[in-house]
C-alpha cells in the first residue's frame, strides 16, 4: 500500500486508530507514515531517531508480535497545531505521544514515548 492510498491523520486521535490498523495487519511503512521525518521513538532503552530508525524498530517488533489489542485512547491534549495523545495499553502500560499538525491539515506524531509501565501496587 502507497502512502497516497493510506488514510491520513485528519485529527490527533486518529493516530492511535491509526496505529492498532497498521501494526494488526503488519504495515511497517504505514507506521512509520504516521510519523514526521525527524520524528523521535522511544520505547525502554531503545530510542529511533527519524524515519528510518523508526522502520527498522517497527519491522523487528512487526518480526515478533502480530497481535496488537486495541488500547484505551484518551481525549488528546490540544493548543492549536499540537497535540499530546494518550493510550493507556491492555497491561496497563501508557503511551504518550507529542503529535503535531501539518501545512496540508493532517497530523503527525513528532515523540512518541512507548510503554510507560504501570506504577507497581
Amino acid at each position: 500500500m502507497s502512502d497516497q492510498t493510506r488514510e491520513p491523520a485528519r485529527a490527533p486521535e486518529d493516530l492511535a486508530v491509526l496505529f492498532n490498523q497498521r501494526a494488526n495487519a503488519g504495515d511497517v511503512e504505514g507506521l512509520v507514515a504516521l510519523y514526521e521525518p525527524d520524528a523521535v521513538l522511544a520505547a525502554g532503552r531503545v530510542v529511533a531517531t527519524g524515519h528510518a530508525e523508526i522502520r527498522s524498530f517497527y519491522a523487528d517488533l512487526l518480526a515478533r508480535k502480530s497481535d496488537f489489542p486495541a488500547p484505551e485512547t484518551l481525549p488528546p491534549l490540544r493548543n492549536g497545531p499540537l497535540a499530546m495523545t494518550f493510550a493507556r495499553l491492555p497491561n496497563g502500560a501508557l503511551s504518550v505521544e507529542a503529535a503535531r499538525e501539518q501545512a496540508d491539515g493532517t497530523w503527525l506524531w513528532a515523540i512518541d514515548q512507548l510503554k510507560i509501565a504501570p506504577p507497581k501496587s
